[in-house]
């Protein structure tokens, strides 16, 4: 092997040894040893990308990824541009509903992002919703920072999760009116509209889209008074992630910490809803949401609506 290549792919799994979330439990002199016996011969780092994505796959995490440079610009360059999903209404017997769809790119993406969602919850507010729905069924990930800014007022302010590391630090997230924080620095949006009622009834939604940012933002609401959950499970991935670029402009994409909720119980694998109801996949049923309507019926439920 080259030393070249020898160097790049060491640097890489010393970036895996020393962040990688499940790294108390890997063998890594065995890991080494598979990694540098794959890339043998290699003469320049390239030679190296599939020993170091067998090592990825090797830590277990079913979360961390190897973008190539090529990769690595267009994932960093990516943006998205309109939202398709993100919208508010007002349903019957005055519930709000929102839907929070995923969310990637630059800054100014996030901004409007808030800026939309904030309107939508707004609009779906009006006189003030005795009960939310809040759907976040095509959540599949990408910033998860930007969906708590919208869903923040819904919340409530308080702590509302954390991330846990492989030492067990805890980095927490809060809620201060209405915005996201994260030990104590805000993250996206500024102070949030409050709600026409504090602390209502909410009903999540979640599927199997329902991942990483997405499974975050589900374990925000875990906990939470009054709460509680319909559809499918979630994909099974509600970890975080660090990107960390390598000399020749390629990313190791790396599962640093799995998520916690607010009485601290923390989730590395599918979280299940409290109430399992699956779409009926027959055309005749195309535009029914039994999901929808389980949620609607449980919030018709509650006190805050009861009385209307």
């Amino acid at each position: 092997m080259a030393p070249a290549a020898r160097a790049y792919l060491s640097k890489a799994l010393s970036i895996m040894e020393e962040h990688s979330l499940l790294r108390h439990e890997i063998d890594w002199d065995n890991l080494r040893s598979k990694a540098f016996s794959q890339a043998r011969g290699a003469q320049k780092p390239a030679d190296t990308y599939g020993a170091i994505e067998s090592a990825l796959g090797a830590l277990g995490d079913g979360h961390s990824t190897f973008w190539n440079p090529g990769q690595a610009k267009d994932g960093m360059e990516a943006s998205t541009s309109s939202f398709d999903g993100l919208e508010g209404r007002s349903l019957k017997n005055g519930i709000g509903y929102v839907s929070l769809p995923r969310v990637s790119g630059s800054q100014k993406t996030y901004d409007a992002y808030v800026r939309q969602g904030r309107d939508a919850v707004t609009k779906a507010d009006g006189a003030g919703a005795c009960g939310w729905v809040v759907d976040l069924r095509s959540e599949s990930g990408g910033g998860m920072w930007p969906v708590l800014a919208v869903a923040g007022p819904i919340l409530g302010d308080g702590t509302v999760g954390m991330f846990v590391d492989a030492d067990g630090k805890k980095f927490v997230w809060s809620i201060k009116n209405g915005a996201p924080y994260l030990d104590g620095k805000p993250q996206a949006g500024g102070v949030g509209r409050p709600l026409g009622r504090s602390r209502p009834p909410v009903a999540v939604l979640t599927g199997r889209q329902t991942a990483s940012a997405g499974e975050a933002v589900v374990v925000a609401f875990r906990g939470r008074p009054d709460t509680r959950f319909f559809g499918e499970q979630t994909r099974g991935v509600p970890t975080g992630n660090d990107a960390h670029r390598l000399s020749d402009g390629a990313m190791l994409i790396l599962t640093e910490v799995k998520d916690a909720d607010r009485t601290g119980r923390t989730y590395d694998e599918a979280i299940p809803p409290d109430e399992e109801v699956i779409k009926d996949p027959r055309p005749v049923a195309r535009h029914q949401d039994a999901v929808l309507d389980a949620a609607q019926n449980w919030l018709n439920k509650q006190a805050a609506c009861r009385r209307r």
